[in-house]
């Protein structure tokens, strides 16, 4: 059994032993109904409302406007399956043995059993749970997201690129997975923001009724970028910007869907990213340096906006740092959802932020250790406040509240301050066991 078992099975038996009773209240006297939308390496600059002028979001336009719209969110690692391991248990990857490289189809291992994620923390408190989409935690029996505290699951738990596509030419193609069960091969690209589109709505109109945790985890804009038939050639960024153009009008379908359900006032909505843009793509993290598979902020801040009528405020562009740790203990705080005493997160709830009743303490700023690769490859970067600290030799400082693009080196003559945050990535990695770097 998980650690936490026995706590979350008592915990569950009590709500919905309560719940029984409460079925005829209306939405408003349970606990928040939360959708996390996930694109997959979409860019910081890559929506309108974050500054670009090629590819329109209306929908995400208004989402941003009704709710908050933050600049200021990183992911752990700009890279699929460390990212997104961060997300779901609310700590540093190399906890969950996670730290680098992504798991492919014929990975032996995946998110340990013994993790709490977001969906098994919600479900004691009687939260239907559904995933749908891209999982790339694990293929194996344990890892996949119905052992990891989903009720239903549709989608490709894969990437849809060359490297992994090829492994199933043999069996007729990718496949599309309901549950455990083939639904269909192969898995085409330009078909899945529909599919996925189709099934969110379906989830959403199925557990309207009670509170639910959906997980929407997006292919695109993922290498091969392919955009349905009708949004082939709307943008003006090619392939690339149409499949942006495309999760935009999916997000307007649920959101629309909300509120023709009355759900909206009772619904927090996230949209954001596993990381930045892949390199050699029209994608763009402008005005930030780097992408996907740095340690830059361009591969590591990406949009994030946050929708819930009536509770986050509209209108709102907030600059307080957020992290993707930070996603599980501020989802149990609005939940209402115990965690286990002993568990160890990595991040913190910030709920108040997040509705706009107070911002995080200036005293005591964010820190946020970042890895990507091994040996020759390795990139490694800390940051604390606006103070940021790549670890090259020599060691490259930067501050970010006076140069967000880092490209202004600061270490001469802040010797103390490079030592000092050396020092906090030292602590860090080895306290969340991401691998240390190999010996020459």
């Amino acid at each position: 059994m998980k650690r936490p078992a026995l706590l979350f099975a008592i915990a569950a038996f009590l709500f919905a032993t309560s719940y029984s009773v409460a079925t005829a209240a209306d939405a408003s006297s349970r606990p928040p109904n939360i959708i996390f939308i996930l694109a997959d390496d979409l860019g910081y600059g890559d929506l309108a409302c974050y500054g670009a002028k090629d590819i329109s979001t209306p929908h995400l336009d208004r989402m941003a406007a009704e709710g908050t719209r933050f600049t200021d969110y990183s992911v752990a690692a700009a890279l699929c399956t460390p990212s997104r391991a961060a997300i779901m248990t609310g700590r540093y990857p190399g906890r969950s043995g996670l730290a680098t490289g992504v798991l492919r189809p014929d990975a032996t291992h995946g998110l340990p059993p013994e993790e709490v994620t977001l969906a098994e923390m919600l479900k004691t408190r009687g939260y239907a749970t559904g995933c749908i989409g891209k999982w790339h935690l694990g293929f194996v029996k344990g890892s996949r997201p119905m052992d990891q505290g989903f009720d239903s699951y549709y989608g490709v738990l894969h990437n849809l690129d060359k490297h992994e596509t090829v492994v199933f030419e043999k069996e007729g193609g990718m496949p599309v997975l309901r549950g455990d069960v083939v639904e269909k091969r192969p898995a085409v690209p330009s078909e899945m923001t529909g599919l996925y589109t189709t099934e969110a709505l379906k989830f959403i109109e199925a557990n309207k009724e009670r509170s639910f945790f959906l997980y929407l985890g997006h292919a695109m804009p993922h290498i091969p970028f392919e955009p349905s038939a009708r949004f082939n050639g709307q943008s003006l960024r090619g392939a690339y910007g149409d499949t942006v153009q495309e999760l935009d009008w999916s997000t307007g379908e649920i959101l629309a869907k909300l509120r023709s359900l009355g759900l909206a006032e009772n619904t927090l909505v996230i949209f954001t990213s596993d990381n930045g843009p892949e390199r050699k793509t029209p994608g763009t993290a402008a005005p930030l340096q780097g992408t996907k598979h740095t340690v830059y902020e361009g591969g590591l801040r990406v949009p994030f906006i946050a929708w819930w009528p009536g509770h986050v405020p509209a209108g709102r562009v907030s600059h307080d740092c957020t992290l993707a740790f930070d996603l599980l203990p501020t989802f149990a705080k609005l939940s209402g959802a115990a965690l286990p005493a002993d568990l160890k997160l990595d991040g913190l709830d910030v709920s108040d932020a997040w509705l706009g009743k107070s911002a995080p303490s200036a005293d005591k700023p964010r820190t946020l250790y970042s890895l990507y690769g091994l040996n020759k490859r390795r990139l490694e970067s800390i940051r604390e406040g606006t103070w940021k600290l790549h670890l090259t030799e020599p060691p490259v400082l930067y501050d970010l509240e006076m140069d967000l693009g880092e490209t202004r080196n600061e270490a001469e003559g802040r010797s103390d301050l490079v030592e000092r945050l050396t020092k906090v990535a030292a602590k860090i990695r080895e306290e969340t066991k991401n691998p240390a770097a190999a010996k020459p």
